[in-house]
């Protein structure tokens, strides 16, 4: 039996960017690939946050941060994450994490944990409304 003392962290995961419950009940399974995640921008605190838009890379087929200017599938936005994954390499020992991701839901743009441009806001036109 172990009674050594363990600590354990968490996170408040803010989902104030959601414009409203539409959406949230059919959220798709994914995986991210945490090393196209940038520790300062998207988990300062250890969890990649949610309201994270997101892009599919091509090769794997895992999840990384949307990205304009990347080439790697990424310049195309197809969801957002929906809950805030612990990624902290003291906890986690993958670069995989699974999540979940929103395709279809409304959208408070100024809550956003990072900005969407123009581009961004046209691959997911029809699914996710911004307001």
């Amino acid at each position: 039996m172990d009674l050594s003392l363990k600590t354990e962290s968490f996170t408040q995961d803010r989902r104030d960017w959601l414009g409203s419950a539409h959406g949230t009940d059919a959220p798709v399974s994914i995986t991210l690939d945490v090393s196209k995640f940038t520790a300062n921008t998207h988990y300062p605190n250890g969890f990649i946050k949610s309201g994270i838009p997101l892009g599919k890379v091509t090769s794997g087929g895992k999840y990384g941060p949307y990205d304009d200017a990347a080439s790697d599938g990424r310049q195309t936005l197809v969801g957002f994450l929906f809950t805030a994954q612990d990624v902290d390499a003291r906890r986690v020992a993958s670069t995989s994490v699974v999540g979940s991701m929103l395709i279809h839901c409304f959208i408070r743009e100024a809550k956003l944990p990072v900005a969407v441009d123009a581009n961004g806001k046209a691959d997911v036109a029809g699914r996710i409304i911004f307001v």
